[in-house]
């Protein structure tokens, strides 16, 4: 079977695939995996707590690889687990986990606003609006699989 690709396709699907190698380089240079910074990326855009369901939303990560990342970082000492109800969870910073949070995600996040930041609103406002309907329609697409 042979699937024509749009040049279009092919340049997108590099890009996010640079992109993803360079927050792996990130990450890797500042001694996380990729899985401890996506999770404490997450909880620092919420401050210094964040439900765990939020996690498992916001980041793309698997249930397990969460789990298992998650014990790690509490054998670190990073973070630990603080009941919500019956049936959920937060995830919290200990003092070394702001300490770490800070340096490694903080300066992620840092840069990324530097990076919007140097743009023209207006261009920020377009890619935002062109992601957001793009995940719309994969979403939709996918639903139909």
């Amino acid at each position: 079977m042979s699937v024509i690709i749009s040049k279009d396709l092919k340049r997108y699907n590099h890009l996010i695939g640079e992109i993803n190698a360079v927050y792996h380089e990130i990450s890797l240079k500042l001694g996380l995996s990729d899985s401890a910074m996506i999770i404490l990326y997450t909880i620092c855009e919420h401050g210094t707590e964040c439900p765990l369901q939020e996690i498992r939303h916001l980041s793309g990560l698997s249930k397990q690889t969460i789990n298992s990342s998650i014990r790690k970082l509490e054998s670190e000492g990073i973070v630990y687990l603080e009941s919500l109800g019956p049936k959920s969870k937060k995830v919290c910073l200990t003092e070394q986990g702001k300490l770490l949070t800070e340096q490694t995600a903080g300066q992620i996040l840092r840069t990324e606003n530097d990076i919007f930041a140097s743009w023209p609103q207006e261009d920020v406002e377009k890619y935002i609006t062109l992601t957001e309907a793009y995940l719309l329609a994969l979403r939709r697409k996918a639903d139909k699989l």
